[in-house]
């Protein structure tokens, strides 16, 4: 499935509009279609079924060069396995619109409709997300009576495991809001999200291992007369910073960062999902990385092993760092991810954008192209948001670190 990639992003930039509406050609049917209005609409050709159809895959430059390149390649496999893309994208908005009355999602969607108006738009806005990202994606296309108790679990546990109790609270709360709504209507007779408080976890007050944002200020301050190594201690504000997995960052090196496009561009061989993965870096985790480059920039690694440079240093490193602060059994570094996913959510952002952030699996194999632009603008804001949080909570990044 080998295709010739005729355009570049400088020379869709050059382009002007004209008269009519032209193409630039991509290659493997992929083109772009530019209007007079100088509108751009990604397009790719294809035949199926022996006739040609057109499939349309975004607008410039919402949707890159490489996104609409993605797209087009997601397409060509569908066509490999017998299958239309065109039709395979109408049966999944089909699927998600949900358009029957028997299905969660419109009676979700009803129950919202009857009862939002009181609310205010954030508050609104907020409540959409979470079924969108959350509850949908599991049930939302079922018929209400085959959802079963375990199913609502699912979900529950679904968010528990990234580390948003409370929101995984609020879930509970509004699926069983939607099946009493449904059953006051006559459309369901059983609400297999009541009754189940008990399943709820609790946060601990001991023995956690994930910090809290009320102990960010103590943390920061520890950190910064922390005596220990100072590549340990940025490795530490920068896994705080990204919230990626320890493997992640250890394994960091140098020619992954593009600081003129603020992206730290993780491989999918260094990933725990074999995708590849992109963190934009917010103000302060380029002062992190100016800060460290001090100390190993002439290396490939960011934090090369002492003894054997061309390796990471030990994955006990920063656990044992943080030992030595004092969160033996409080805190391990896994257990920043958890932490920014909790105040990430109960800050608003969109529980999709976290998750994409997070690099967790994509739960939609062909929506992952379609939409990864969008997710980008979404999560540069997010991390610059996270990046002020945290400097707003103590942190800091001093010569002294350095």
């Amino acid at each position: 499935m080998a295709v010739s990639n005729k355009l570049t992003d400088l020379f869709i930039k050059k382009s002007l509009p004209a008269d009519r509406p032209y193409k630039l050609s991509d290659g493997g049917g992929l083109f772009l279609l530019v209007h007079s209005n100088g509108s751009r609409y990604w397009r790719m050709a294809y035949r199926f079924g022996g006739k040609q159809k057109l499939f349309a895959l975004g607008i410039y430059p919402g949707v890159s060069l490489a996104s609409a390149r993605a797209a087009r390649d997601v397409a060509k496999r569908l066509l490999l396995q017998g299958e239309d893309p065109g039709a395979v994208r109408r049966q999944e908005k089909q699927a998600e619109k949900g358009q029957s009355e028997k299905h969660f999602r419109y009676m979700a969607l009803s129950w919202l409709e009857n009862y939002a108006a009181r609310w205010s738009t954030v508050h609104r806005v907020r409540v959409l997300a979470s079924f969108e990202s959350d509850i949908f994606p599991a049930f939302g296309n079922l018929n209400l009576e085959e959802i079963t108790p375990p199913m609502v679990l699912d979900v529950i546990r679904a968010v528990e495991a990234r580390g948003a109790l409370d929101v995984a609270s609020k879930i509970l709360q509004r699926i069983s809001a939607v099946f009493r709504y449904a059953i006051q209507t006559g459309r369901v007779f059983h609400n297999p999200a009541a009754d189940m408080r008990g399943v709820l976890k609790t946060r601990k007050v001991t023995h956690r291992h994930a910090l809290d944002r009320s102990d960010l200020s103590e943390f920061f301050t520890r950190l910064q007369d922390y005596s220990g190594e100072p590549v340990t201690k940025l490795a530490l504000l920068l896994v705080v910073l990204t919230f990626v997995r320890t493997g992640e960052l250890r394994g960091a090196r140098w020619d992954e960062f593009d600081f003129a496009s603020l992206e730290w561009r993780l491989p999918a061989s260094r990933m725990k999902m074999k995708a590849p993965h992109v963190v934009h870096l917010s103000r302060q985790a380029v002062a992190v990385l100016d800060a460290l480059r001090l100390h190993t920039g002439n290396q490939a690694l960011l934090f090369p092993s002492r003894l054997s440079p061309e390796r990471p240093f030990s994955e006990n490193t920063m656990l044992f760092a943080l030992y030595r602060m004092g969160y033996h059994g409080q805190a391990t570094t896994h257990g920043f991810r958890a932490l920014a996913s909790t105040i990430l959510n109960e800050s608003g952002f969109r529980p999709d954008v976290i998750e994409r952030q997070l690099a967790h699996v994509e739960r939609n194999k062909v929506r992952a192209a379609y939409h990864r632009s969008e997710y980008l603008e979404d999560r540069r804001r997010m991390m610059d948001w996270w990046g002020d949080y945290l400097e707003n909570a103590g942190m800091i990044i001093t010569a002294g670190a350095r």
